[in-house]
């Protein structure tokens, strides 16, 4: 099974927010890097696309 990359678009550690990703097959796995314990979402490719273009978009805030 591939193992968890962590994305380009994470902080690198500056603000604390990393992210990583794994192609699970069917869906791909969403995890916190900082937390893996807590374990992960797994989204269909769709909903994970649809998750990077609002990200992108600005339509999520913290």
């Amino acid at each position: 099974m591939a193992p968890w990359r962590k994305s380009s678009h994470s902080s690198g550690g500056t603000s604390g927010e990393c992210v990583e990703l794994k192609d699970l097959g069917s869906a791909v796995g969403v995890r916190d890097s900082k937390a893996p314990e807590a374990g992960h979402l797994a989204l269909t490719p769709g909903a994970f696309a649809d998750l990077v273009a609002r990200v992108k978009q600005g339509d999520l805030s913290a």
